[in-house]
């Protein structure tokens, strides 16, 4: 039988993230990439006659900003064990049964689910704030913990 994830956490003297810095660490992320996208449709959004345009525009590149999320977050998790927000926050993410960086299976797997527990109304990120280990749907699906580093 698998040794229960709070006993490798006790073990390698691991602690949970809290989640005020992991909430700081997901606006960092996610204003480097809506910068990077307003610096490239700054044309069109700057000629949009109003909100519904701007939404327009940005709707229009929705795929592309999903594809730039997955990316990022799987380069960086793959390659550091943490985004550039975690950096700054001083956390990583670490695969459950190893306690280590995530493989880079695990890292694209996270992050497609990081999406899509965006997509339903950060439900998947709700849910930490009733999980014991405070993981996210996109956690609990890829087997990760983000920990303090």
């Amino acid at each position: 039988m698998d040794e229960p994830i709070e006993n490798r956490l006790r073990k390698s003297g691991l602690q949970p993230a809290p989640l005020g810095r992991r909430s700081v660490a997901f606006a960092i992320d996610d204003m480097l990439i809506s910068i990077i996208f307003i610096i490239l449709l700054w044309q069109p959004i700057s000629m949009a006659q109003g909100p519904q345009e701007v939404a327009a525009v940005i709707n229009s590149v929705w795929l592309l900003i999903a594809t730039a999320h997955i990316i990022y977050h799987t380069w960086f998790v793959w390659q550091y064990g943490a985004t550039l927000g975690k950096i700054a926050m001083k956390m990583v993410v670490v695969e459950t049964g190893t306690m280590q960086r995530p493989r880079f299976s695990v890292a694209f797997n996270r992050a497609i689910f990081r999406v899509i527990s965006g997509m339903v109304f950060y439900l998947g990120f709700a849910w930490a704030f009733f999980d014991p280990l405070r993981q996210t749907w996109h956690d609990k699906v890829a087997s990760t913990l983000v920990v303090d580093a």
